[in-house]
């Protein structure tokens, strides 16, 4: 990127500013059909192997569990049992 460009971007108004970040952003976020395609396949993977038993599930509450205990590093006390 060019000095020159960046020194233009920043003498721009804050609604200027606002509307090349979303712009820029949503050029990032343009699909990947290919990468759309391999994540099917893969999906259709695991699919297939959770059917035939090769793969196990984990229970929500248990991938719940290990996100709390890997953010806080320690069990919630605060957990609803219905």
């Amino acid at each position: 990127m060019s000095k020159s460009l960046l020194e233009q971007a920043l003498r721009l108004k804050p609604h200027e500013k606002f509307a090349i970040i979303e712009g820029l952003l949503q050029s990032l976020d343009e699909p990947n059909k290919n990468l759309d395609e391999i994540w099917a396949i893969e999906a259709q993977k695991r699919l297939e192997a959770y059917r035939n038993g090769t793969l196990k599930g984990v229970p929500m509450e248990k991938i719940f569990e290990n996100q709390i205990i890997g953010q806080t590093g320690k069990k919630s006390e605060n957990r609803n049992k219905s």
